[in-house]
């Protein structure tokens, strides 16, 4: 039986920048178009968080009972590391995702109905990134869904149910964060390759290898600072966006330096913090606009 910080670590707490970041982007976009309403951003917020978590229960449920956890040189796994059955976790995954979808629901019956779709797929997306017959995150495509999921939805989501529509520093915003989501499973997805390709797991690194990944790492964490000098167009006090350069670089060390294993945690760690820094600053800049 799991203990209650076993089940918190089994909800991946490291992740939650990635759903914490669009929403703060999401709600700066649209205070900069005089549109920003806080209750839905709380709502958004609160969707955001329990879709992460329900997805990494999944996640987690759908790697223990195929066996690609059995051997991990990561954070702690429920099911792989048989600390819980997978009913419980599959459960777990369940409730967060349903309670997510009904807080979605509110936003939905708020603002537009044909949001229900995007809740869909969002719902969908997450269930199928590991489960299923044939998981799409065993293809290769978990970056591009992370970057349109918690990048391009969660950011444009949360500025249009708020706003009631899109503007173009949104867009670039929502490029930003998906860039830095992105990069934070490609640092993921570099630790496991060894794993990964040994269990048939066959992520984006495990088809670019090794060097291309590191790559990759690297090309994602320069885009949200090519965004931040787009930005300047709507207002200079988006430079402020830089301030995460330093944590970018962090970010990157061990990944340049050829690190591997648990010596790429802090890559991770780093990835996703330097994403909530600029997702703030950024949002905050671009606030001040409206």
């Amino acid at each position: 039986m799991a203990t209650a910080a076993q089940w918190i670590e089994g909800a991946r707490p490291r992740t939650l920048p990635n759903a914490i970041a669009p929403v703060l982007a999401g709600t700066g976009a649209a205070a900069s178009i005089e549109g920003a309403v806080w209750w839905k951003a709380v709502l958004a917020l609160l969707v955001s968080l329990a879709l992460i978590i329900g997805v990494n229960y999944a996640n987690d449920y759908s790697d223990g009972i195929r066996g690609t956890d059995d051997v991990r040189v990561g954070p702690l796994r429920l099911v792989g590391q048989k600390l819980a059955s997978p009913a419980a976790v599959k459960n777990a995954a369940i409730i967060s995702l349903a309670i997510g979808a009904i807080f979605g629901l509110v936003l939905v019956i708020a603002t537009a109905w044909w949001l229900l779709l995007v809740g869909a797929a969002c719902l969908a997306g997450a269930w199928f990134y590991t489960g299923g017959s044939k998981p799409y995150g065993y293809s290769g495509f978990g970056e591009l869904a992370v970057f349109v999921f918690f990048g391009l939805i969660g950011v444009l989501g949360t500025e249009f149910v708020q706003a009631e529509r899109i503007e173009w520093a949104g867009l670039v915003l929502a490029i930003g964060v998906g860039a830095f989501s992105s990069a934070v499973l490609v640092a993921n997805n570099l630790r496991d390759i060894p794993t990964d390709t040994e269990s048939g797991k066959v992520t984006l690194a495990v088809k670019l290898g090794d060097p291309r990944t590191r790559t990759l790492h690297l090309a994602l964490l320069a885009v949200p600072f090519i965004a931040t000098l787009l930005l300047v167009v709507r207002t200079p006090w988006a430079l402020v966006g830089l301030v995460a350069v330093p944590l970018a670089v962090r970010a990157n060390a061990p990944v340049r330096s050829g690190k591997g294993g648990l010596e790429l945690i802090p890559a991770l760690r780093d990835s996703g913090l330097a994403l909530l820094v600029w997702s703030a600053v950024s949002a905050l800049a671009l606030g001040i606009v409206g």
